[in-house]
């Protein structure tokens, strides 16, 4: 029997959040996430709230309904149906180890469905965070916040990039989420990024004198564990997706609008075969 997914009502959210408006919540939500402890009284109560049911994206409703620019930017969530279709066509070759990646993520609906998919395939007492890592790109200000949260809360290990994925230039920052302990059980910690070319070259990102800088440090940034590579593990963090597609013979990809159809050379995500395929 599926259980019920609950939804919380917008006066809830801003409860929680400590706010009287909705127009408040991104900022007061980054500013929850740059303190551990409040952080993880929000994690704990949210579970709670939601009945520990954390295999769908909470905000779902709550951001469709404020926040989502539908009028200039025709910005809209991809339904739960959807997103748990899009899973289950990636899910069928998956194996540990695997990198999984998403431009325009959003909070991170189709994110948490191939996360849930992912450990569902073990029993608890086998499985364990490091065994996947993902990787999210996202532009929206509003969005970043929420997927941050939706990521942490969930203890993945996950890179995220606030860039525009096509021209990956105007980068705004780039986060490590962290499961320290590799337990399925605890919270993933929240790293920023250093504002270098080191991180630029990193994720293939240009910073722009406006929006470098912009976002202070999260948690502290530590040697990396052992389970997790030792320091090694930045390694993986990177943007794998697009030097294999450019040069595969075959793939499958879900996209974001107006890629396949409007390929360029100078995007670089998309070989121009699959590109052409996709459209047709």
């Amino acid at each position: 029997m599926t259980e019920e997914r609950i939804y919380l009502e917008i006066s809830e959210w801003n409860a929680l959040l400590g706010i009287d408006d909705s127009y408040k919540a991104p900022d007061a939500l980054w500013a929850i996430l740059r303190d551990r402890e409040r952080r993880e009284e929000l994690f704990r109560k949210a579970l709670e709230l939601h009945r520990y049911n954390v295999d769908y994206d909470w905000f779902h409703r709550y951001f469709q309904d404020e926040h989502a620019d539908r009028a200039q930017k025709k910005q809209d969530f991809t339904p739960n149906s959807v997103a748990t279709l899009l899973s289950e066509l990636v899910s069928g070759g998956r194996k540990v180890g695997d990198t999984y990646y998403e431009p325009c993520a959003g909070t991170g609906g189709i994110i948490i469905r191939q996360w849930h998919a992912d450990r569902i395939r073990h029993t608890p007492f086998d499985y364990l965070p490091s065994m996947y890592l993902y990787q999210a790109e996202e532009l929206s200000d509003r969005a970043l916040p929420f997927l941050l949260f939706n990521l942490a809360i969930r203890g993945m290990n996950a890179s995220v990039v606030q860039v525009d994925v096509l021209s990956r230039k105007g980068a705004k920052g780039a986060w490590l989420v962290q499961n320290t302990n590799d337990d399925h059980l605890q919270f993933s910690t929240i790293h920023l990024f250093p504002y270098d070319d080191a991180t630029a070259d990193y994720f293939s990102v240009e910073w722009t004198a406006f929006d470098a800088g912009r976002y202070e440090p999260f948690d502290p940034v530590g040697d990396f564990p052992a389970h997790l590579g030792g320091n090694e593990f930045l390694d993986a963090v990177r943007h794998e997706v697009a030097e294999t597609i450019v040069t595969c013979d075959k793939c499958a990809a879900v996209l974001p609008d107006g890629v396949a159809f409007d390929y360029s050379p100078e995007y670089g995500d998309v070989c121009e075969g699959c590109a052409e395929e996709v459209a047709e």
